[in-house]
């Protein structure tokens, strides 16, 4: 087998015209060059040079490495600055994976704010509905997911960054006799028809069981509903009473009136999923940090008007 440092060699010697001027430019010794041609012979079997006067030339095929050393040569120098712009972010591609709720007012400024910081760099976004998207990171298909997971929960190879908490509300039909309660205790709910609103395979209908068990019933679902908009319209129609992330009513229907619950109140804690090896992608590690930035950005102007409201009140 040809050794291609040794091709880049036999170059030198042809396009220097010989053995010494080769040696001077590759910071070698003119024995030392001569060696590394001979095992080059030795590996082609077939003479690559001939002596002509003081100098060398390349035979017919030596002539002919050369021409591919030079192919060689041209790649790998475009090689170093295609690795040399991956690692800098300025290219690449990014998969993200996300649920529906986060799409609108997380996902999307964050990945607005990398494409300006990053534009090179090809965003791949998904929805995963309604599965976990978890696995999506740790099979290596995803560079980044959107999850719901308890707070301090983590798996071996991946760092998960909260972002936020999503509070679930009671939905109910408009004139429902708890609507009058500005805040309702979870167990009021307890004799209630339900409609399900959250995928048996995900991690969010785990999190509403347990807190109706810790407030001592459970759910009574009588009809079934994966999409929180249709969920809306089947509580509006009366056919029962919900529990959805507040994420979800940021437009609810005109049929429904919304209440915070307690004792308890579910919460879902939305994190970033990432493996730890991609942390030393600068585009993983922006988009991490807008994610954060928008993140603690939708809390604050929601504080700020519950602090105005209260202050009109006073």
């Amino acid at each position: 087998m040809l050794d291609v440092r040794r091709m880049q060699v036999l170059r030198a010697v042809v396009t220097s015209g010989s053995v010494t001027a080769a040696a001077t430019h590759l910071g070698y010794t003119p024995s030392a060059v001569s060696q590394q041609i001979a095992v080059l012979e030795r590996q082609a079997g077939i003479p690559l040079l001939e002596r002509v006067g003081r100098g060398v030339q390349p035979t017919p095929a030596g002539l002919l490495l050369t021409e591919y050393a030079g192919r060689i040569g041209r790649e790998v120098a475009e090689a170093e600055t295609a690795l040399a712009d991956l690692r800098a972010g300025r290219t690449g591609t990014l998969t993200v994976r996300y649920f529906p709720t986060a799409g609108a007012d997380l996902v999307a400024p964050a990945v607005a704010r990398l494409r300006r910081e990053h534009p090179g760099v090809r965003i791949e976004l998904g929805l995963v509905d309604p599965g976990d998207p978890l696995p999506e990171v740790e099979k290596g298909r995803a560079d980044l997911a959107i999850v719901v997971r308890p707070r301090g929960q983590a798996r071996e190879g991946l760092r998960l960054v909260h972002l936020r908490d999503d509070p679930y509300r009671a939905v109910l039909p408009k004139g429902h006799r708890l609507a009058a309660k500005r805040v309702l205790d979870l167990n009021d709910l307890a004799g209630e028809p339900w409609v399900g609103s959250e995928s048996p395979d995900g991690s969010c209908l785990e999190l509403i069981l347990q807190a109706c068990a810790a407030a001592g019933f459970s759910p009574d679902v009588v009809v079934q509903s994966e999409d929180y908009a249709t969920a809306q319209g089947f509580v509006a129609a009366g056919l029962g009473v919900s529990l959805l992330p507040r994420a979800a009513l940021a437009h609810h229907h005109p049929g429904v009136v919304v209440r915070k619950v307690r004792g308890p109140e579910p919460v879902r804690a939305v994190h970033a999923a990432v493996r730890e090896a991609s942390l030393r992608q600068p585009p993983v590690r922006g988009l991490l940090d807008a994610l954060r930035d928008v993140a603690r950005g939708a809390a604050g102007p929601r504080r700020f008007l519950m602090a105005r409201q209260a202050a009109s009140r006073g």
